[in-house]
């Protein structure tokens, strides 16, 4: 969340939280085969005709690995991307959230001039929402329900799920491509009108927020690309609100 305020933080402290969006280090890719056999009872060389061992990018919560399908499969897409929560992910989350908790409850008690900013409500918050976030099936229904809102809509693609190889802790999207909204060169050099991709983003939003009263809450650049055909595709839906 502070990744995208650098009016708070400066821009070099940004910089460093914004490794936290889609460039951590890697959990072996041996696990992730191990958690989605595990998760969809399968072998990974039934589940796919192609699966990359090189996640193609890896969060605090999660990596994803892309990956295709036979092409007898049901489902419409056959190049998908794989998320897989990391192994012990709900034993870690719960070690912070106790000492973030505690470290709310600490400042409430002691600095009065603080408690405005209402430290515990925010991590109970915050622990409510990453909860959720960490059961992929709510992040597979809340891509389906924008989805819905957004059809007939060619400003803006969101990833179909196939819901046969998705489970807890393995969701199964169909792939999406494109120029992360924050690289602005390469948005340049790739021939978009920047002011064109700004209006579509302002009115996606508009739209999500006043029409629908459903929208994604977690729009950092590396949540958001430019596809080729000039439309706005978002990606990890974990973080939605009402």
């Amino acid at each position: 969340m502070l990744s995208t305020r650098t009016d708070l933080l400066g821009e070099e402290v940004a910089d460093d939280l914004a490794q936290l969006q889609d460039r951590l280090a890697a959990f072996p890719a041996s696990e992730a085969r191990a958690t989605i056999e595990r998760e969809l009872g399968a072998p990974v060389g039934r589940l796919f005709d192609e699966f990359d061992d090189e996640p193609v990018s890896a969060a605090s919560i999660a990596q994803v690995h892309y990956a295709r399908l036979p092409d007898e499969d049901p489902f419409a897409h056959r190049a998908v991307a794989i998320k897989v929560l990391r192994p012990g992910i709900e034993e870690a989350f719960r070690r912070d959230i106790d000492l973030l908790a505690w470290l709310a409850a600490l400042v409430e008690r002691t600095q009065p001039a603080l408690r405005r900013f209402r430290p515990v409500a925010v991590i109970e918050t915050f622990a409510e929402i990453t909860e959720r976030e960490m059961d992929l099936r709510m992040e597979a229904a809340a891509a389906n329900e924008l989805a819905e809102n957004f059809a007939g809509d060619d400003s803006y693609v969101v990833p179909a799920v196939d819901w046969q190889r998705t489970a807890r802790r393995v969701l199964t999207l169909q792939r999406l491509e494109g120029i992360p909204m924050d690289d602005r060169e390469a948005l340049l050099g790739a021939g978009f009108d920047l002011r064109d991709v700004l209006g579509k983003a302002a009115a996606i939003f508009f739209n999500q927020a006043f029409r629908d009263g459903y929208f994604h809450g977690d729009q950092h650049p590396g949540n958001m690309f430019v596809t080729a055909d000039g439309r706005i595709g978002p990606v990890d839906f974990g973080i939605m609100g009402r």
